[in-house]
């Protein structure tokens, strides 16, 4: 039990600290955070006595890795940005319940229907609750890719960019104002007792 505390402590760490750097091509970090667990594990692997597997044995694995370590790892730092950590970590829970779903049709292995529709009746509200409540913006300035919404109306050296998304340092002037919205990356800010009131996508 204290083993997966541990591991549960480890994974809220990550991912608070990975939101940090969410504005940064998901990409380069899944990249770096790829390298770094392989050398690791490669290391942990060697000194506890195991060999390396032939090379056509390294096919099927490095494909599978690419796709459910990679790509998961950049989709979920791009979901940090867009939806803040505690959300994004919820919704990435959900995996596991979708392996067991598909093990159900693929190897006939049966599935805790309860457990799943909980599981699935709080995704649902995870992805329809936003809220709506006054709020105020501190002056920033940073780079991420961004479209020109409320939230980004600056210029470029005089003349507006066509093209859209684009990414560039730019600089938020303080606003305040009311609008249903997530935690994403503009929205990271401390709430009283009544802020909260519901409003759907």
């Amino acid at each position: 039990m204290a083993l997966v505390a541990a591991a549960c402590l480890g994974w809220a760490v990550d991912n608070n600290l990975t939101q940090r750097l969410s504005l940064r091509d998901p990409i380069a970090i899944a990249r770096v955070k790829a390298l770094a667990a392989g050398a690791i594990n490669l290391m942990l692997a060697l000194a506890a006595g195991h060999a390396l597997p032939a090379a056509p044995q390294l096919a099927g694995p490095l494909a599978v890795g690419t796709v459910s370590y990679g790509l998961s790892i950049a989709l979920a730092v791009r979901a940090m940005s867009l939806l803040g950590a505690a959300r994004q970590a919820a919704l990435f829970a959900a995996a596991p319940f979708v392996g067991a779903v598909a093990s159900a049709f693929l190897v006939g292995d049966r599935v805790d229907l309860p457990a799943g529709l909980v599981m699935a009746a709080g995704m649902a509200l995870l992805v329809r609750e936003w809220h709506e409540h006054v709020h105020v913006h501190e002056p920033l300035e940073h780079d991420h890719l961004h479209v020109h919404d409320e939230h980004h109306r600056h210029e470029h050296d005089g003349v507006r960019e066509a093209s859209e998304p684009h990414s560039h340092p730019h600089r938020h002037a303080s606003l305040t104002h009311a609008h249903p919205h997530v935690s994403d990356v503009h929205h990271r800010h401390a709430h009283g007792w009544r802020w909260w009131r519901s409003a759907p996508r």
